[in-house]
């Protein structure tokens, strides 16, 4: 196993409040490492990119569409992007070169999972990536 794929799974899945995570390579917009059976699309990768290059207020206001399930976005900036679906959720924060992304079941905190992968996101900047 990979440096990167025991980075995701003991820093975001470790923690138990992280249900499916991702590392997507931002240029090429391909899957770098990703939990078991979380599979992203070309689509997914497109809608959760253009999270970032669209103005975040329209984005906030819109919502949009992630693995054929509508969510509304409760923040949208530069960095992040949080979005829910009744009582689960998806966080995304975007680094130099990857777009970090977690999901997180109605049993697990928001919170947790917010924290871990803005967490994550930090220490792949203070890296250089």
């Amino acid at each position: 196993m990979s440096n990167v794929q025991n980075l995701l799974l003991e820093s975001l899945l470790g923690t138990k409040h992280v249900d499916c995570a991702a590392i997507i390579k931002l240029h090429k917009r391909t899957v770098l490492v990703s939990s078991p059976g979380f599979n992203l699309t070309p689509n997914d990768i497109r809608v959760l990119v253009n999270g970032f290059s669209k103005n975040p207020l329209q984005v906030r206001r819109e919502g949009f569409y992630f693995k054929e399930k509508y969510y509304t976005c409760v923040r949208a900036d530069e960095r992040s992007l949080y979005a829910k679906k009744n009582n689960t959720g998806l966080v995304v924060v975007q680094t130099h070169l990857y777009l970090l992304v977690a999901t997180y079941r109605e049993d697990m905190y928001a919170s947790v999972c917010v924290e871990a992968v803005e967490k994550l996101g930090d220490y792949l900047r203070k890296k250089g990536n």
